[in-house]
């Protein structure tokens, strides 16, 4: 299932008709649905599994009907023909909502995002690294792939509302992940909060801030990928996900608790660490083009350090739990080797961002003269 999810993958990012895209994009369901379904460790896997699925399927149906409009109009559905052509006002008004109705459930932003916490509590480890890791950016790659180019015009009449959705998403994503008890619930929820964080960004259109969305997406995909990693272990161990159950791990899986640590910094965005320059990029960009906006969703920043310091307070340091002691062996070889590529990769991306940054301005530039209206 997850060689084909990948083969899927590949052929999404990588297909060029609207069509064709549209197919792969909903074909990724089939192999997770199964893969959280089948293999979910807990007794409500078949109810995550459903809601994801029939969340993104009704949220596609619309996108569907406007690739029809958009092929009724002008005759083909290939992204380079499609480029060359100009849609009226109100056109792109309608089709931008209608795209935007699938890619929002997916990123996922409120109040479509009651899906993601269910199937990352549910999916098996695996399924909870390439959800968070891959599949959460098909939505922000829909975005800036065919919605913005192709409709200008609705995207600054609709930048207020993605901005006000944003802001909500943020605020409220980081107040709820504070109150959670389920480790995997605690980085789906931030996982909430930095997806909506990333769209603030590609809607700036400026360098900075789309700059600063595509790097924190990828850093989002190494942090929160090594986060549930790192949750796996501990599932693997104790057989529970209760933060409750927790506490002095520090003591009994030291090399473990260094791991997570670092994992939890750069998850909060930690100068020198991978997120922080994604997120001070988008910070910049944002700035530019509404200060009110950039103001509030920084609260949320701020609530994201204090859920993710008093998360790793709980989990790892106080007094050692007799759950804990039942079976307290550190990170095996193979677990090590497992983070050792993510560790190195927080701050190769943090210290030295430039080698990605590079790789992508002179694209950004490009798409930034071709979509301005």
């Amino acid at each position: 299932m997850l060689l084909i999810t990948e083969l899927l993958l590949i052929n999404v990012f990588a297909v060029l008709d609207l069509f064709f895209f549209y197919v792969f994009f909903e074909s990724v369901l089939i192999p997770m649905f199964i893969i959280i379904g089948v293999w979910g460790s807990r007794q409500r896997k078949i109810h995550a599994a459903y809601q994801f699925f029939f969340y993104t399927l009704f949220g596609s149906i619309l996108m569907l009907l406007g690739i029809i409009v958009i092929y009724f109009q002008s005759g083909t559905t290939d992204i380079q023909l499609l480029s060359q052509l100009e849609f009226s006002e109100s056109r792109q008004v309608v089709l931008w909502l209608a795209f935007f109705a699938s890619f929002a459930v997916k990123v996922p932003m409120l109040p479509v995002h009651i899906w993601l916490p269910e199937a990352h509590v549910e999916a098996p480890t695996a399924g909870s690294v390439i959800l968070a890791g891959v599949l959460l950016k098909l939505g922000t790659y829909g975005i800036i792939r065919f919605m913005i180019p192709m409709f200008p015009y609705a995207m600054y009449y609709f930048t207020p509302l993605v901005f006000t959705l944003c802001v909500i998403g943020i605020l409220y994503s980081a107040a709820t992940t504070i109150r959670q008890i389920d480790l995997k619930k605690i980085i789906a929820y931030s996982s909430v909060a930095h997806m909506n964080f990333a769209l603030l960004g590609l809607f700036t259109n400026n360098t900075q801030g789309i700059e600063g969305s595509l790097f924190f997406m990828l850093g989002h995909g190494v942090v929160s990928s090594a986060l549930f990693l790192c949750i796996g272990i501990l599932y693997d161990r104790y057989h529970t996900r209760n933060i409750l159950y927790y506490g002095g791990l520090v003591q009994v899986m030291p090399i473990f608790s260094l791991f997570f640590l670092v994992f939890t910094l750069a998850n909060l965005g930690l100068p020198g660490m991978v997120n922080f320059v994604g997120e001070f990029l988008v910070l910049i960009g944002t700035w530019k083009v509404n200060t009110t906006v950039i103001v509030l969703a920084s609260i949320g920043l701020i609530l994201g350090a204090v859920y993710a310091i008093w998360f790793y307070n709980r989990l790892v340091f106080g007094q050692v739990r007799f759950y804990s002691l039942q079976k307290f062996s550190d990170v095996t070889r193979r677990e090590f080797f497992l983070l050792l590529p993510l560790f190195i990769m927080v701050f190769v991306m943090g210290i030295y961002p430039v080698l990605f940054l590079d790789t992508f301005s002179i694209s950004v530039n490009n798409y930034i003269s071709y979509s301005t209206f």
